[in-house]
């Protein structure tokens, strides 16, 4: 279901012309149809006094740069005949910088992000990772290859979902931390599943050797006792909003183990993992937290990363 546009709001994907920033303007063309909104592609441009190797010769960098967004807004326009797809070149200083800049006017940030050799995971370092530590708005991360027959069910008798639109997409996955929960995130991944009418799938995992007595002292528990406990915790934290997106089926998983581990073995099934990014004194950080930084680091699906005090 789309939903009714409202003025300016928009997606915003950055492209550069790699196979990442094809798959990533793609999947933020099938988001904005999600949301009713239009999309714009950013290429962000830097003059150097040595031009990349990709550029041919006779061209200019700025020539080259308008071509390569050229290239990237006709390749989505063809596939999203009826998207209104605007295209923008900036010139900048610092990508990042313009790139964040270019995501606080919008109600996403969708960028690629290339894989590592032997992990499905995303580039640590890369531009696009540190546009996630800065970005005030929710920032998605798409690997090269992603297509739509990813984020869906598989269909019977081998036939291809792009087929069948009425396809069941996958899980959204969100990791959820009962200690410190985050109505942005929350609201987020709810969404995204509404959006998709997809189930949400949510993890929560502890540790026995973290849950301390009120004075503080290491108390040891049941194992049954607290992991009972731990469920009845989740089930309240997720109760006010399963009661606002009532449409949502909800499956939960509580463990004790790894965060990480949990995530990366759900987002096999998954069309869609979220986890937050803790902003420090109200104030946009530069870190976004060891268990956000493994999940880019390892999940191979979409990764939606969303700020929060």
């Amino acid at each position: 279901m789309q939903e009714v546009p409202t003025m300016d709001r928009h997606v915003v994907a950055g492209v550069d012309g790699t196979a990442a920033s094809l798959a990533a303007a793609h999947w933020a063309a099938r988001e904005a149809q999600r949301r009713g909104v239009p999309l714009r592609l950013v290429h962000v441009w830097q003059w150097s006094p040595r031009p990349a190797a990709s550029v041919p010769l006779g061209t200019t960098q700025v020539g080259w740069a308008a071509r390569t967004l050229d290239g990237e807004v006709g390749s989505v326009r063809a596939a999203h005949p009826g998207l209104q797809i605007d295209g923008e070149l900036v010139k900048a200083d610092s990508t990042v910088s313009a790139l964040a800049e270019a995501a606080a006017d919008a109600d996403l940030m969708v960028l690629g992000s290339h894989g590592l050799g032997g992990f499905t995971g995303f580039v640590l370092g890369s531009v696009s990772q540190r546009v996630v530590a800065r970005s005030p708005r929710p920032v998605v991360l798409v690997r090269a290859g992603q297509a739509p027959a990813g984020e869906h069910l598989p269909a019977v008798d081998g036939v291809s979902p792009e087929e069948i639109p009425e396809t069941p997409y996958r899980d959204v996955v969100l990791g959820l931390d009962t200690r410190r929960p985050c109505d942005e995130l929350i609201e987020f991944a709810f969404e995204s599943a509404r959006r998709r009418d997809a189930r949400l799938h949510v993890i929560h995992v502890f540790s026995a050797s973290s849950e301390l007595t009120e004075d503080s002292r290491p108390e040891p528990v049941p194992g049954p006792e607290l992991l009972a406990a731990q469920e009845r915790t989740v089930v309240a934290t997720l109760r006010p909003w399963c009661e606002k997106f009532p449409g949502v089926p909800v499956v939960e998983t509580v463990a004790e183990g790894r965060v990480t581990a949990e995530l990366v073995r759900a987002s096999t099934g998954a069309s869609l993992v979220v986890v937050g990014r803790r902003t420090r004194d109200g104030r946009l950080g530069s870190h976004i937290g060891p268990v956000t930084h493994a999940v880019l680091h390892h999940v191979g699906c979409p990764v939606a990363v969303v700020p929060h005090n």
